[in-house]
């Protein structure tokens, strides 16, 4: 059994840490902190969690954190993560960090998106949380950095097709569409609820949002080459769920055959991707609350593009649950351990 520490435990990767661990075999949470909820249990911020989850969140130094778990799940905001993460490593903690402070490998890059970086020599060190991609580097790994959920869903679509030479990069176009709970739990006025009902948008457009750096990152390390994307999110007017819709054009000589001998090869024994039969198609509903990936494909013959289709729960696969998964295989458990939920329907 192995103590458990989240770092940031009010938000909702937090709460769904705390929802995923409750049931994992060989994990317990020892310790949770919270600045704003200092003193309350998690199952009062979360009464969804009454029974459950009734550890009292604290706010306590590094120092005495450190004495409370083996392994942190660090559900903290950019700069945050990357001021908290070092001392955490030095006292001989692992740490599964679910912000952006280690996911880019360049620092130029980082803080060209992001701001400074006070740990840029940890860089090199994080490996990439995608487990479908990075499997045996995360075994060893003390710091893995957990991929974003926009990059999770196109980053799956793609990595097959990129990887055989399939598509031709300079084609791709990615668009996504997220539920509002990746915005976060502090109030916004645009993802309000009469800012959101009853109406559907996209934001941030032309290269502006920052897990583009991320999806090119990854999909250029997967091609061998340098990959531009065109990326356009869009807000749902939904609580969780990412739905990404991705076109590129076809190289020469692949066809549906081929593709799926390539989809089936990539992802076929994989726990936590599933591969939709010709004419099905993914929809959120159909994966909500798990750590599913669900990913189908179309042809046009037309246009000679492929059109992949992606769905996530952007918390789950896209945040927390990854981050189980990624635990599981730092700690050599069984990957699917504390993650079998069957996804909520209806």
């Amino acid at each position: 059994m192995i103590n458990i520490g989240i770092v940031g435990a009010s938000g909702y990767t937090g709460a769904e840490l705390a929802r995923i661990l409750v049931n994992h075999p060989e994990a317990r949470i020892t310790v949770a902190t919270s600045r704003q909820y200092a003193g309350r249990p998690l199952s009062e911020i979360f009464p969804h969690l009454r029974g459950r989850a009734d550890l009292v969140c604290e706010n306590l130094p590094v120092a005495e954190l450190c004495e409370r778990a083996d392994l942190f799940f660090t559900a903290v905001p950019h700069k945050t993560a990357m001021d908290l993460v070092p001392d955490l490593l030095t006292a001989g903690k692992k740490v599964i960090d679910l912000s952006a402070d280690f996911r880019l490998r360049d620092l130029a890059v980082y803080e060209e998106w992001y701001q400074p970086h006070s740990s840029s020599h940890l860089l090199s060190e994080a490996i990439y949380g995608l487990p479908e991609l990075y499997r045996d580097q995360i075994a060893g790994s003390r710091l893995v950095a957990n991929p974003g959920c926009y990059p999770t869903s196109i980053i799956l679509g793609l990595a097959p097709l990129l990887a055989a030479g399939a598509i031709m990069p300079e084609t791709i176009i990615a668009d996504s569409k997220s539920g509002t709970s990746g915005a976060g739990r502090a109030a916004q006025t645009g993802t309000l609820f009469c800012e959101v009902h009853d109406g559907f948008r996209p934001y941030k457009v032309g290269r502006a949002h920052r897990h583009t750096p991320e999806i090119e990152q990854e999909l250029s390390a997967v091609a061998g080459k340098q990959v531009k994307v065109t990326f356009t999110p869009h807000l749902l007017p939904i609580s969780r769920g990412i739905l990404s819709t991705i076109y590129a054009s076809l190289a020469p000589g692949f066809d549906r055959k081929r593709i799926d001998e390539l989809y089936r090869a990539k992802y076929g024994d994989e726990p936590f991707v599933r591969l939709l039969a010709d004419g099905v198609f993914p929809a959120t509903q159909y994966v909500r609350g798990s750590n599913y990936c669900d990913i189908s494909y179309k042809i046009d013959p037309a246009t000679g593009r492929i059109i992949v289709m992606t769905t996530i729960d952007n918390i789950v696969k896209g945040a927390s649950g990854q981050a189980v998964q990624n635990m599981n295989i730092v700690c050599g458990f069984a990957e699917t351990a504390g993650l079998g939920v069957v996804p909520f329907f209806p």
